[in-house]
């Protein structure tokens, strides 16, 4: 009520004075103004109490002075509610040590218990999204729709490609633009949907209503299953122009990948939305970090053969290494990716075992036919500038362990998240979240 008038005093059980997002006074009406009176601030006679103490805990902005004189004012009695507001809440007063509690009504309930804070947290986030406000819809339509409607453009460029010697190229560059577009889309989710979140945390644990590891927590549990859901339906769009569908178990694998660097791009968006208020802000720094990984360990852009050694062994602190690895091994492994003919008139079995046994130069009629099989282009892409063994029987080229290893760099993240969210951040930070 803005401006209440006097009459309805008598008439309301409760009343609450915020100023600025803090507490002036919370509790029964019938206290007010032996509160306020116990403090210094008696309620002048023929004065209406809610319209006068409204005013007392209004920001007077009418001159410079007044305006620094009212904010230390309510300051001060912001604090003093502090203190001595646990009293008022329960329809207690405490007056020179004697207790005046007309009605003996006991309201303490207590600080809620973790789980509690948490299961709040979860029911909150679940009612932004599922209703039929407009932010509800961007939210559905963001975790559900954004990534599967990616993998159907990449479908509609990609669906017509024929199984000839151009496929090895062709397919790994799709399932770059999987990893790619998965790492983007997780960026663009997070940036537009955790913001908010963000923010009213910020705001929130000023009052120490909970910590940041229970808003990542909360988050965490809603965000899971949206994104498994969406990663397995992008998979089941794309993966029958690279692999054998009936292969149930190599599509779960290849959807698994997937949805592990989906989790690793939103939390990686999350440890950098700790620091940066604006979202393109926040957009610009994790694409720039992305696209460094994803350059330096898709091995599609540039084959590890081509590196330094200290960049190859670099890749294997970056998650996208292991995800690359792991979906081409999935997908060249196959037998269809056994000596492919360079095009519908010319088959390239021959020339292969040509040029395997002969070191005559001139057969230029095939000279293009360069991936005798998939184990040849794994080979080219994935194998180091020494490395001259079977590339099935490396350590690095286990299915298991790169698919392990892609979910540890996921859970690893989580992990850190959690760390970093309990960190007390400098006062310059966390006030610019609470303007």
């Amino acid at each position: 009520m803005e401006k209440p008038r006097s009459d309805v005093f008598p008439f309301l059980d409760r009343v609450v004075y915020l100023c600025l997002g803090d507490v002036v006074y919370a509790g029964p009406t019938r206290n007010l103004l032996d509160y306020f009176g116990s403090i210094g601030f008696p309620c002048p006679q023929l004065e209406n109490p809610l319209m006068y103490y409204l005013c007392l805990s209004t920001v007077d902005r009418r001159s410079r002075e007044r305006f620094i004189e009212s904010n230390h004012q309510i300051a001060a009695l912001v604090e003093k509610f502090k203190h001595e507001g646990q009293g008022i809440m329960q329809g207690n007063l405490h007056e020179n040590s004697r207790i005046i509690n007309p009605n003996k009504i006991q309201m303490n309930y207590g600080k809620p218990n973790g789980f509690k804070v948490i299961w709040m947290l979860y029911v909150r986030t679940l009612a932004s999204i599922f209703n039929l406000k407009k932010h509800g819809i961007k939210q559905m339509f963001m975790r559900l729709l954004c990534l599967p409607i990616y993998f159907f453009i990449l479908w509609a460029f990609y669906n017509e490609a024929k199984d000839f010697q151009r496929a090895f190229i062709t397919k790994s560059g799709l399932i770059f633009n999987a990893i790619v577009g998965t790492y983007f889309i997780s960026i663009m989710n997070t940036i537009c949907l955790y913001g908010p979140y963000r923010t009213r945390y910020y705001e929130e644990s000023q009052e120490g209503l909970y910590s940041g590891a229970s808003l990542l927590l909360s988050w965490n549990l809603v965000s899971l299953p949206f994104s498994f859901i969406s990663a397995f339906a992008s998979a089941a769009i794309i993966y029958p122009i690279l692999g054998d569908i009936t292969e149930s178990i190599d599509y779960v694998y290849f959807s698994l990948v997937l949805w592990s660097c989906y989790i690793y791009a939103e939390q990686q968006t999350m440890s950098v939305m700790m620091f940066v208020k604006n979202g393109l802000i926040a957009a610009i720094v994790n694409i720039y970090i992305t696209c460094i990984y994803v350059m330096l360990a898709s091995g599609v852009l540039r084959s590890y053969k081509g590196f330094e050694d200290w960049l190859y062994y670099l890749t294997y602190v970056t998650q996208t290494r292991y995800a690359s690895i792991f979906l081409h091994r999935n997908i060249f492994k196959q037998p269809t990716f056994n000596i492919l003919p360079y095009n519908e008139f010319e088959n390239c079995t021959f020339i292969t075992n040509l040029i395997q046994t002969s070191s005559n130069a001139n057969l230029n009629s095939n000279a293009n036919c360069r991936y005798a099989s998939g184990k040849a282009f794994l080979t080219e892409r994935f194998g180091s500038k020494n490395f001259n063994g079977d590339i099935y029987q490396s350590g690095d080229f286990n299915l298991n362990f790169n698919l392990g290893l892609s979910f540890a760099f996921s859970l690893g993240i989580m992990v850190f998240n959690k760390f970093l969210y309990l960190m007390p951040l400098p006062n310059y930070i966390t006030d610019k979240f609470r303007e």
